[in-house]
Parts: structure tokens; sequence; C-alpha cells
């Protein structure tokens, strides 16, 4: 079998010079990750605004134009589907974090819980008789 150096076998000039040149690359990676990247931000920002512009669009934008309903019922419907997505966001969120995701997770399922009830008292059918 080879025998293998430790570094405390090797003399003292190489260890010094060996520990600066290792010095100034950890600063550098530990930089790295403390500082986002401002592309990577808009790009994180934008998958949720697709997704909102998304739930816009199914939650029935147009209904007032087409049918005739009334711009409150459908603002109303629109912030309830929003604060449904929100939670469903944020169970995503606390899916893939490491800290609080059972907190992040059950927050976003109480989020959805309100969106349905908001949902099933603006269509007048309400789910507490």
């Amino acid at each position: 079998m080879a025998k293998h150096r430790r570094l405390s076998d090797k003399p003292k000039e190489d260890s010094t010079q060996h520990d600066e040149k290792i010095k100034p690359h950890d600063q550098e990676i530990s930089s790295e990750k403390t500082s986002p990247d401002t592309k990577s931000i808009l790009l994180s920002g934008t998958k949720y605004v697709y997704i909102a512009v998304a739930a816009a669009l199914l939650s029935g934008v147009f209904t007032p134009l087409t049918l005739g309903v009334e711009i409150e019922n459908v603002i109303f419907g629109m912030l309830s589907i929003f604060l449904g997505l929100g939670g469903g966001i944020v169970i995503y969120l606390g899916a893939i974090s490491q800290k609080s995701s059972m907190l992040k997770i059950f927050g976003g399922l109480a989020m959805i819980a309100i969106s349905l009830i908001l949902i099933y008292e603006i269509a007048e059918n309400s789910l507490f008789v």
C-alpha cells in the first residue's frame, strides 16, 4: 500500500504558503453565497408573476364584459383565488425549505381553506348554515 502524507508531515514553509493560497479563495466563495445575483432574483420572481397572471385570467377578468356580472363580485372572487394561490405557493416553499417547513405548510393549507370559504360565501352557498 502507498503511504499517504499527512498535513503535519509537510515542512512549515509549504503549509503557510498553502494556507495563504486557500484563504482568499474561501473568502470569494463565502461572498458569492451571501450576495445573490440580481439575474437569479428576477428569474425567480417572474415565475410567480406568470402564475398570478394565469390565475387572474382563469378567475374571470373578462366576466363583467361578457356576462354583465357586477365588478365587485369579480374583484372579490379574484382576491379569494389569489389568496388560495398564495397558499399554494407557501406550501411549495415550505416543502422545499429546511427551516419551519411544517409551519409554512399548515399556513398555506389555512390560506387555501379560507379561500374556499370565501368563494362559497361569494356564490351565496354558505358552508356554515
